[in-house]
């Protein structure tokens, strides 16, 4: 059981990081009251999900995928397409913390703290 574990760890190591960020990030949304850390923690999980695409797209002796112009045998090839959707989402991902950081300092001029509990209680008082 134990060398199975481990020898998954040491050929799989991507998902396990992806495992270990997904879960970082899971408990910074969840657990942090302030704002900005709750905006890490979405942006620790967005990686996490990246590098998830990145891994399950990872061929092993795969090449660029390109056709020769002979008419030969490419081979094993690559998929570009999960490259593609990471990089979008990427620029998506971006725009939304920078959205998100956008409405942080709106909300910290208004109510001049980023902790949660406190803005629910300021919201409730209103």
């Amino acid at each position: 059981m134990i060398e199975g574990t481990l020898d998954v760890l040491t050929t799989r190591y991507a998902y396990a990081l992806m495992f270990v960020l997904m879960g970082i990030g899971i408990y910074m949304i969840i657990a942090n009251e302030n704002l900005v850390k709750k905006l890490i923690g979405v942006n620790l999980f967005q990686t996490a999900i990246f590098l998830f695409f990145v891994a399950v797209a990872y061929v092993e002796g795969g090449k660029a995928p390109i056709v020769p112009s002979d008419g030969s045998d490419p081979g094993l090839m690559a998929s570009p397409l999960p490259h593609v959707i990471v990089l979008t989402a990427i620029v998506v991902g971006i725009a939304l913390t920078a959205v998100g950081l956008a409405l942080i300092v709106r909300i910290y001029a208004e109510y001049g703290t980023l902790r949660e509990d406190t803005l629910r209680e300021v919201r409730a008082d209103e």
